[in-house]
């Protein structure tokens, strides 16, 4: 490539690399602010969390105590010579208070009312941020995390009367989200982070793509460039991630004992981001492992042998498991939006042009490849492997099997002894047995010769 070229390319994974990573963050937002079902799903997992939990409880105590009179409806309870005991009554439940809202939250239906409340919000909030809430606009209205069903659930635990919770008012306990002087703008962002996500997906693949197109014959180094990129990237979110969290919690959470559920919040509404990043780094190790085996070096060519046939013969086969593969993906993944869509599409279409380049390659290396060249050498090199290996103990236990009984001595039960045969007779027996052996093929032309002539020239065959 001339030296403009090179720089090209060199700008254009870098270019890509780059985009993946704002690519990341944009994603994440998207999913993690305007996708309902992701809103719901991160919300319970908020309060799963204990020390998210333990934070909730003493804040709804708190909107308890400060909406209804817990030490009048004590007092009312009591009966005339305990009234006075009203006050401290009135204090221990509320230090209990925390712990048994504590207990009620882990509950299913307090997680199933927390959930409700999350997911009645976050409609309400993408209906107003689409303009589809004529109750809510610009000017005026807010947006709110209604809570007071859980903390009627709270007062009915703690031993308040269920006519005093019932006094709870009904905007006890609200989580303002946005307010009206934020609602235009909220919108503006919303619509930019939805054409956002999907520019950026798209242009991060397009960068890499022409880069990749523009390479020629160094298409493989461009490749694994490009997959270190992606690595690159996902790392990189990782570490922003991790950096960013303390300098918003720093900033939104003043009290010192708040901190802790805030550093937890933060890991669970950043955990889908982490997902992601950890996507990016999947796709860029696959471009990687592209990269190498589309390399000229030793290991990458003698994979590219093994696969050759395959590649020749039954490129059908590849193509429908590469989309297979694409649906199953795409099917099971989190999301199936226009942009997943598109850039799933993507990646299968240069996946696609990666397989017709590789049997490019190996047809140009490998011409004659076949099934039986490529994997009878291997089988012929571990045959011969262990041949090698055993042939000492064959040729022993061959050996050992022509030695001739041993000549039985005259025993005290009268046996009679065994005739002794010349030397001449037993060579001769041997020799037979040696020749039957090779006959049946237990011993090689190889064996067969050099047992033959130890045994010819007076040596033991078994030594």
């Amino acid at each position: 490539m001339s030296r403009g070229r090179r720089r090209t390319v060199k700008a254009l994974v870098v270019l890509g690399s780059i985009l993946a990573f704002l690519s990341v963050f944009a994603i994440w937002t998207e999913r993690q602010a305007l996708n309902t079902d992701d809103w719901v799903d991160t919300s319970g997992r908020l309060l799963q969390n204990e020390t998210i939990r333990v934070e909730l409880a003493d804040y709804l105590v708190d909107q308890l105590y400060e909406n209804v009179d817990v030490e009048a409806d004590t007092e009312a309870r009591l009966p005339d010579d305990l009234k006075d005991l009203a006050g401290p009554v009135s204090s221990g439940i509320r230090q209990a208070a925390p712990t048994v809202m504590e207990r009620v939250l882990e509950t299913s239906t307090a997680q199933s009312l927390w959930e409700e409340a999350n997911r009645s919000t976050h409609e309400q909030l993408i209906a107003v941020l689409e303009d589809k809430n004529d109750a809510v606009s610009t000017e005026e209205g807010t947006v709110t995390l209604k809570l007071s069903s859980l903390l009627t659930k709270l007062a009915e635990q703690a031993g308040i009367s269920a006519d005093l919770a019932e006094k709870v008012p009904p905007d006890a306990a609200d989580i303002e989200i946005l307010r009206s002087d934020e609602l235009k703008t909220a919108q503006n962002i919303a619509v930019a982070i939805k054409g956002l996500a999907l520019v950026l997906s798209i242009l991060t693949f397009m960068a890499f793509g022409a880069a990749i197109y523009l390479s020629r014959e160094g298409r493989w180094v461009t490749v694994l460039f490009a997959g270190t990129g992606l690595i690159a990237a996902g790392f990189a979110v990782i570490v922003v991630r991790e950096i960013a969290g303390g300098i918003v919690i720093d900033q939104l959470v003043t009290a010192d004992t708040a901190k802790p559920a805030g550093e937890a919040a933060w890991s669970i509404a950043t955990s889908l981001m982490i997902s992601i990043a950890t996507t990016v780094i999947v796709i860029g190790v696959l471009f990687a492992l592209a990269g190498w085996l589309a390399s000229p070096t030793d290991s990458a060519r003698a994979v590219r042998r093994v696969i050759a046939p395959v590649l020749r013969h039954h490129p059908a086969y590849v193509y429908t498991a590469l989309a297979l593969l694409v649906c199953f993906y795409f099917l099971t993944g989190p999301t199936q939006g226009l942009r997943s869509l598109l850039t799933t599409l993507i990646v299968a279409g240069m996946a696609a042009f990666g397989i017709h380049e590789l049997r490019k390659q190996t047809a140009e290396e490998f011409p004659d490849a076949e099934y039986d060249e490529v994997f009878g050498e291997t089988r012929d090199k571990v045959v011969s492997a262990v041949k090698d290996a055993n042939i000492g103990e064959r040729v022993g236990e061959q050996a050992s099997k022509l030695r001739l009984p041993e000549m039985r001595r005259p025993g005290a039960g009268g046996e009679a002894p065994t005739a002794e045969r010349s030397g001449e007779d037993a060579r001769l027996e041997r020799l037979e047995r040696l020749a039957s052996l090779h006959e049946k093929g237990v011993l090689s032309d190889e064996e067969f010769a050099a047992e033959k002539a130890r045994l010819l020239s007076g040596g033991d065959p078994g030594s």
